[in-house]
């Protein structure tokens, strides 16, 4: 009898072994009946916590991990919470579950760097226009006075960007143009005065001094070499003249030149939405820092199309410091003139693709003649950073300024060699000799200079020109009849060649009764014919 009682115990305690764990186990009976009260997930713990943790004896081991909500749990440690944690982690594309999850704001890097973009003004004043009788000594006693209308105020709306705690803003040149009076605007009301301390139409930008106490926010500087295609971007300025408004977006290409924007050919293109009165506001990368300044868009309608155009950061730090250091922008002067390298060019001399830079002129004894730089020769290379077009070479060349010096590596001949390449500034030789031209002539109303580099800079023209060009052309003058323009080079009259002012001049004195001479604009030879 007792042998039987022994056996059916033991019966009774291994049935219970095999049953509890399986009553236990998750979604059974018992189990959804205990789950309310059992927290399953890892016990989340603020990082201050250190009773706790030394309760649970977490003090001696490193069990912290990031969450999306900034906050920090205790690893798992059970089977179940191990598996789920691994399918956490490698599910990156799973559906958010939480509300930290699915916030991504750019609230916080808003708040820090749109304070430095301000909106600026700037007036204009249009002169009077009189009557055409009010000269007159008959009718200007009727017509003078009442028909002359008064002197009116044009005004233009831009962004700026705050880069120095003294307050300099950086802006783009066409918003402040021709303007005799600017005032900046900040987002919380205030409105300072400011003078212009540079400004130039080549690189279109502009640096301005408020004049009110500092010190003000700013924006700081980052180096545009860094940027990628497809880096998020945030565009900050005042659209329209609504207010300051922020778009976001991505860089969609580099070093896009020919765009129709003076003759800087590097910029910054983004699909952050950019529209009329967001020029010289501030294009910014995620750590809050500039990468350019807004400048321009390609649209049809005047509205953004999603192709808009930012000066490069490198370029914006080379103007601001000139300005800081009281003078105004120069582009570096190399004695050369550069043009792209066509696909038969880059066929001939052996090249994988058409890349680089081909020398198309020297300048004599310049830089790059004393280099060893020869007509014919392909820039491959400046420091090391590849050269794809003329205009990223002479970006290259204006971001590091006078006074520096470059490597490049050129192929010459099908040798490739390395050229030291010093940045000087632009000669002005010959000496400049400004004349008006006077008399009943062809050029009588313009005013010509003898071209050197100095001055072909002025007027926006390849700087290994020489000879006569025409700076300005009065109006109604018989230079303006004849079609003569400003950037017109005079290259011979009558035969003769024309390579100084006081040539040009004596010519013109003579008073012949008949003219031929031949200009160079654009690129092309052009000849005229008075009878």
């Amino acid at each position: 009898m007792k042998l039987k009682m022994l056996f059916l115990g033991v019966l009774l305690l291994l049935g219970t072994v095999a049953a509890v764990p399986a009553v236990f186990t998750k979604n059974s009976v018992v189990h959804d009946f205990i789950r309310p009260l059992v927290n399953e997930q890892p016990v989340r713990l603020e990082q201050g916590d250190e009773r706790l943790r030394k309760g649970l004896g977490l003090d001696k081991k490193a069990a912290w991990r990031h969450l999306g909500d900034a906050r920090r749990t205790v690893k798992p440690t059970s089977v179940v919470d191990v598996a789920e944690a691994a399918q956490d982690t490698q599910a990156q594309d799973r559906i958010p579950k939480s509300r930290a999850e699915v916030d991504l704001s750019f609230a916080p890097l808003v708040k820090e760097t749109a304070p430095a973009v301000v909106n600026v003004y700037a007036a204009r004043k249009i002169p009077a226009r009189r009557s055409p009788f009010a000269d007159d000594p008959f009718f200007g006693q009727f017509f003078g006075g009442p028909f002359q209308s008064p002197p009116r105020m044009e005004q233009s709306l831009g962004s700026g960007v705050i880069l120095d705690p003294s307050g300099l803003v950086v802006t783009n040149n066409h918003v402040i143009d021709g303007a005799d009076e600017v005032k900046v605007a900040f987002a919380d009301g205030r409105e300072f005065s400011a003078k212009i301390l540079s400004k130039d139409k080549t690189v279109d930008l502009a640096v301005l001094k408020i004049e009110g106490k500092g010190p003000f926010p700013t924006i700081s500087i980052a180096n545009s070499d860094d940027l990628a295609i497809g880096d998020l971007v945030l565009a900050i300025g005042n659209p329209f003249g609504i207010g300051q408004t922020v778009t976001n977006g991505i860089v969609s290409a580099l070093a896009r030149n020919n765009i129709g924007v003076d003759n800087f050919g590097f910029f910054i293109q983004t699909d952050a939405a950019i529209n009329p009165g967001n020029s010289g506001g501030a294009l910014i990368n995620m750590k809050g820092q500039l990468i350019g300044v807004n400048t321009a868009i390609f649209s049809r309608s005047g509205g953004s199309n999603g192709i808009g155009f930012a000066i490069p950061s490198n370029m914006v730090a080379t103007f601001l410091r000139a300005a800081k250091n009281g003078g105004h922008y120069e582009r570096p002067f190399v004695g050369a003139d550069f043009a792209p390298v066509t696909a038969d060019i880059a066929d001939a001399l052996g090249l994988r693709r058409p890349t680089g830079a081909l020398v198309r002129s020297i300048y004599p004894g310049g830089p790059a003649a004393k280099a060893g730089l020869k007509v014919g020769d392909v820039v491959m290379t400046v420091d090391g950073k590849e050269v794809l077009t003329p205009d990223a070479l002479n970006f290259r060349f204006a971001t590091l300024g006078i006074g520096k010096s470059v490597t490049l590596d050129v192929l010459s001949s099908d040798v490739r060699k390395i050229v030291t390449l010093p940045l000087a500034k632009a000669p002005e030789v010959p000496r400049r000799d400004q004349r008006t031209i006077k008399g009943r002539n062809p050029f009588a109303g313009a005013t010509v200079d003898n071209l050197s580099p100095r001055v072909a800079d002025e007027l926006r023209l390849p700087r290994t020109k020489t000879g006569v060009v025409v700076a300005e052309v009065g109006n109604g003058s018989l230079a303006a009849r004849f079609g003569l323009q400003p950037g017109d080079i005079i290259l011979d009259i009558n035969g003769e060649r024309v390579d100084t002012t006081r040539k040009l001049a004596e010519i013109a004195d003579r008073g012949d009764r008949g003219w031929q001479f031949d200009i160079e604009r654009g690129g092309r030879r052009l000849t005229q014919v008075v009878r």
